[in-house]
């Protein structure tokens, strides 16, 4: 089924001049159309709210909610949406970018539980192994997780390895070990197997996700959010490597004594090898 811009673009030349005074405007302001309600898109088009229900009927949406719709799910989903070009453009695009990074921070600090905060670094820091898998745009997110957790303490691992697959890998995980899923959209459809599966077998779990993840909150185990939201079409990473650098230093905390040994222990190796500059 083709998406609401490639209908614009099909059905373009056949638009009244109204209709096409409304396309532009949308093409233009496309990563906020899910923000307007029809009249508001009316009044900033300069047309009636009549003509805006026209275009949309033309365009084969019984109603304008239903394009909103699946605009709203299309975003959720990870794809990237944008079609105005000064969305990253001028001298608002650092205001823009700053007060939605300070959004999506603010959204995870409010919405972390203390309790289950606790319960999760408690689990990490008494685990065999941690093992922490990440596929796609995850990948990034787990692998400094583990780089982190690795300053502290030992046999913390990501997975998958590059080029391999998962079941050899998670066949030898125990209760004793602990999992932390860091599972952003756009997830491969075998997230929910794997979760499932390790919820059965009594594996403590630990899933990082974006908040808009429902159907990955009701399998089990621990949820942290980290919300993606940036001023146009690609995700931002940034409040996920913050609730990161959140767990890395509790787990730190937890467990001072030994981490600092390990701390220590790991610099002194870097001087012996001489494997880092030191300025």
């Amino acid at each position: 089924m083709k998406q609401l811009d490639e209908r614009l673009r099909a059905s373009y030349a056949q638009l009244s001049p109204q209709e096409q005074r409304v396309a532009g405007f949308i093409m233009d302001h496309f990563d906020d159309l899910i923000s307007y309600n029809s009249a508001e898109l009316a009044r900033l088009s300069g047309v009636s709210k009549a003509t805006v229900s026209r275009l949309f009927k033309r365009l084969g949406y019984d109603r304008y909610k239903v394009m909103r719709d699946e605009l709203r799910t299309l975003r959720q989903s990870g794809m990237p949406l944008t079609e105005n070009r000064d969305a990253v453009q001028g001298n608002t695009l650092l205001a823009r970018h700053y007060k939605q990074e300070m959004a999506n921070l603010t959204h995870w600090v409010n919405t972390l539980d203390a309790t289950q905060f606790s319960d999760i670094i408690s689990a990490l820091a008494v685990a065999k192994r941690i093992l922490i898998v990440g596929l796609r745009n995850s990948w990034p997110v787990a692998l400094h997780l583990r780089q982190q957790l690795l300053q502290s303490r030992g046999n913390v691992y990501v997975l998958p390895q590059p080029g391999q697959t998962l079941s050899e890998e998670l066949v030898d995980i125990s209760p004793s070990d602990c999992v932390v899923m860091v599972a952003f959209r756009r997830r491969p459809r075998i997230i929910r197997p794997i979760l499932n599966d390790l919820v059965q077998r009594g594996i403590p779990l630990v899933v990082i996700s974006e908040p808009q993840a429902s159907t990955l909150k009701g399998v089990g185990g621990w949820h942290l959010e980290a919300p993606l939201d940036s001023v146009s079409a690609f995700d931002c990473y940034s409040s996920a490597m913050s609730l990161v650098n959140l767990l890395a230093n509790a787990l730190l905390h937890h467990s001072l004594a030994d981490g600092r040994q390990r701390i220590h222990q790991i610099a002194e190796l870097y001087g012996s090898l001489d494997e880092l500059e030191q300025r």
